[in-house]
C-alpha cells in the first residue's frame, strides 16, 4: 500500500482514477468496520455497513471540502450509517446501567494488569470494550485506538467536545468496572480457585 496522502488520492479519484479509491478503502477498511461493529454488534451487519459507508463516501467525494481529515469525514459517515442500519432494522444501541459511584482501587487494578502477559491484557481489554454500551465503546475506540481528538470525535458524532469529554470519563469508569470484574475472575482462576 502506498503512503500517498489522502488528499492526493482523493484528487485522483475525482479526476476519474478509481484505483486510487481502492487505496483509500484499503487504508480505512479496518477502522470503518471496527466502528460499525461497535455499534451494530454483529460481524455480517458491520460488513454491510462498512460497504455501504464506502459506497456513500465514494458518491459524496466531490462534497468533501477538506475542513477536517478524510478519516474524520469517513468516520462520520460510518457512524451515521451504523445508526441508520440499527434504525432500519428497528434495533437500538445497547446500553447498560453500571453503578460508577463507588471508588475503584486503581493501584490494585494496575498491579493485576502488570501480572498478565501483554497478549492476555489485549484480549481482556478487547472483550471488556465489547461489553460496554455502544456509544461508550465507540468513543473509547475513536479516542484511544484511532487517536481522534475531542474535536474530531465531535464532528463525527455531532456532539459537543465537552459532552464527549464527560462521556469518555464515564466510559472509562464503566470500562474500569468491567476490567476489575474480569481481572478478579482471571486472578482467582490463575490461583486454581473457581
Amino acid at each position: 500500500m502506498s503512503q500517498k496522502p489522502d488528499d492526493y488520492l482523493i484528487d485522483k479519484v475525482i479526476k476519474g482514477e478509481n484505483n486510487a479509491y481502492a487505496e483509500l478503502v484499503d487504508r480505512y477498511k479496518q477502522m470503518v468496520y471496527t466502528l460499525a461493529y461497535k455499534i451494530v454488534k454483529n460481524r455480517e451487519d458491520a460488513e454491510e455497513v462498512a460497504q455501504d459507508t464506502f459506497v456513500k463516501a465514494y458518491n459524496a467525494l466531490n462534497d468533501f471540502k477538506g475542513d477536517s481529515k478524510f478519516s474524520t469525514w469517513l468516520y462520520k459517515i460510518a457512524y451515521y450509517r451504523s445508526l441508520d442500519y440499527l434504525n432500519k432494522n428497528k434495533r437500538r444501541v445497547k446500553t447498560t446501567k453500571i453503578d460508577i459511584s463507588e471508588e475503584y482501587n486503581i493501584a490494585s487494578l494496575d498491579d493485576a494488569l502488570d501480572a498478565l502477559e501483554a497478549k492476555d491484557r489485549a484480549e481482556i481489554i478487547k472483550h471488556a470494550i465489547q461489553k460496554l454500551p455502544g456509544e461508550d465503546s465507540v468513543l473509547i475506540t475513536l479516542y484511544y485506538f484511532e487517536t481522534l481528538s475531542l474535536n474530531e470525535i465531535s464532528k463525527v458524532m455531532g456532539i459537543s467536545p465537552n459532552t464527549i469529554k464527560v462521556r469518555l470519563f464515564r466510559g472509562r469508569k464503566r470500562l474500569a468496572k468491567i476490567l476489575e470484574n474480569n481481572l478478579e475472575k482471571e486472578i482467582i482462576h490463575s490461583y486454581g480457585r473457581k
